[in-house]
C-alpha cells in the first residue's frame, strides 16, 4: 500500500479533518520529541553569533535548518509533495511584513528567552515562565490575526507586497536546477558537521536535531498527500507557531471550532517534549528568576506574537518551515529576525547579565 492510498483509507474511515488534525499531531510529537532532546532553538544560535560564538547551539540550528531542506527538497525530487502548492508560496507574500515583523520577532524571542517554538517545548518540562509567555503569545496572535491589532498588521503588510499575486520562489527567481535546493542543503549540512564535530556534540544530539527537520518535512509530505485525494480544499502547510497557536486557543474557546492540521500539531508538540523530558529525568518546575525577567518575557511574548503573525511565521514557520521550500518572504523574515535579536542582545542582555538557554 502506497503513501496516497494509505491516507485516502484513512480518510474515508475518520474523515477528512480529523486525519489533518492527526497528521499535524503525528507532526507535533516528532517535533517536540527531538526539539526537547536536540534543545534546539534559534534564539540560543542568535546570542552565540552576537557574542562572537559558534558554539553548539549553532551547530544544532544549522544542521536542523539543512535536514530540513534536505528532507523537503528531496520528497519534491520523489514527488512526494509540491512546494508550489503550498500555502505560503500559493498567496502573496509580505516584503515589509518580513522585515518590520521579523525584527519584532527577533528582539522578542531574545526577550522572552525563547522563540515560540522552544516556549512550548519548555512549558511541557515544567517551565512555568514558557507557560505564561506562551500563553501572552497565543492572545496576542490571535489579536493580530483577528482582532484589534489586526488593522494594524494588515497596513504594515500591505506596505509592500510581491507581484504576481504569488509569494516569490527563490529556486525558480535564481534559475536554479530542481536539484539546487537539494545541493545547498547538503552543503549547509556539511558546515553544519564540521561545526558539530569541533564543539563535540554527541550523535544522538545530532539525530534529534536533524529530526526536527524530518518533523518539518513530514507535515509538508502528510498534508501533500492529504490533498491530492480529500474532496474538499487541504491546506499544505507544515510546523509553525504563529497561526496554530492562535487557533488552538480559539478551539478551546468556540465550540464551533473546527478540526484542522494546526488542532493537532501545538498539542502533539507539547506531548512529545514532555514524554521526552520525562524519559530523560528532565522535568523540573521552574518560575521566573525575577520581576525583571517577568517583565521581559512577557514583553517579549506580546512582540512575538504580533510579529510571527506580521510576519507570515515565527522562527520555525519561517525560519524552518518557509525556508525548506524557499519561500522569499520567509528567508528575509529569517535574515530580520536574526538582525533583530543579535540587536537586542547586544543593547540589553549582554548589559544586564549573560544569556541562558
Amino acid at each position: 500500500m502506497d503513501l496516497l492510498t494509505l491516507i485516502e483509507t484513512l480518510a474515508e474511515r475518520l474523515g477528512e479533518a480529523p486525519v489533518a488534525a492527526l497528521f499535524g499531531l503525528l507532526t507535533g510529537v516528532t517535533f517536540g520529541i527531538a526539539a526537547q532532546r536536540s534543545k534546539f532553538c534559534l534564539r540560543a544560535a542568535t546570542v552565540e553569533f552576537a557574542r562572537g560564538q559558534l558554539g553548539d547551539r549553532m551547530a544544532v540550528w544549522l544542521l536542523t535548518f539543512s535536514t530540513a531542506v534536505v528532507w523537503v527538497q528531496g520528497a519534491e525530487l520523489l514527488g512526494l509533495m509540491r512546494s508550489a502548492d503550498a500555502r505560503m508560496m500559493a498567496v502573496p507574500g509580505s516584503w515589509s511584513g518580513a522585515i518590520i515583523g521579523g525584527l519584532l520577532f527577533g528582539a522578542g524571542m531574545v526577550l522572552a528567552r525563547g522563540c515560540s517554538g522552544r516556549l512550548l517545548v519548555l512549558a511541557a518540562t515544567g517551565n512555568l515562565r514558557s507557560v505564561v509567555s506562551g500563553l501572552i503569545f497565543a492572545v496576542v496572535a490571535q489579536m493580530s490575526l483577528s482582532g484589534m491589532l489586526s488593522p494594524l498588521r494588515d497596513r504594515l503588510a500591505g506596505l509592500w507586497i510581491t507581484s504576481g499575486g504569488r509569494n516569490m520562489d527563490l529556486l525558480v527567481e535564481f534559475g536554479l536546477p530542481e536539484w539546487g535546493g537539494l545541493a545547498l542543503g547538503l552543503a549547509i549540512a556539511a558546515v553544519a558537521l564540521v561545526l558539530s564535530r569541533r564543539n563535540r556534540i554527541g550523535a544522538a544530539r545530532l539525530v534529534f536535531a536533524s529530526g526536527v527537520g524530518f518533523a518539518v518535512a513530514l507535515g509538508w509530505v502528510l498534508t501533500y498527500g492529504l490533498s491530492q485525494v480529500a474532496f474538499d480544499p487541504v491546506q499544505i502547510e507544515s510546523a509553525t507557531f504563529t497561526g496554530p497557536s492562535a487557533h488552538t486557543l480559539m478551539f478551546f474557546l468556540d465550540r464551533n471550532a473546527i478540526l484542522e492540521f494546526d488542532i493537532g500539531l501545538v498539542p502533539g508538540v507539547f506531548i512529545g517534549a514532555m514524554l521526552a523530558a520525562w524519559s530523560a529525568g528532565e522535568m523540573k518546575l521552574q518560575a521566573f528568576d525575577d520581576a525583571l525577567t517577568m517583565r521581559k518575557a512577557m514583553i517579549g511574548a506580546v512582540l512575538m506574537g504580533f510579529g510571527g503573525m506580521l510576519a507570515g511565521g515565527c522562527a520555525i514557520g519561517a525560519g524552518v518551515t518557509g525556508g525548506s521550500i524557499f519561500t522569499g518572504t520567509a528567508w528575509l523574515a529569517l535574515f530580520c529576525m536574526w538582525i533583530g535579536a543579535m540587536a537586542t542582545d547586544m543593547l540589553v542582555d549582554q548589559k544586564l547579565r549573560p544569556a541562558t538557554a
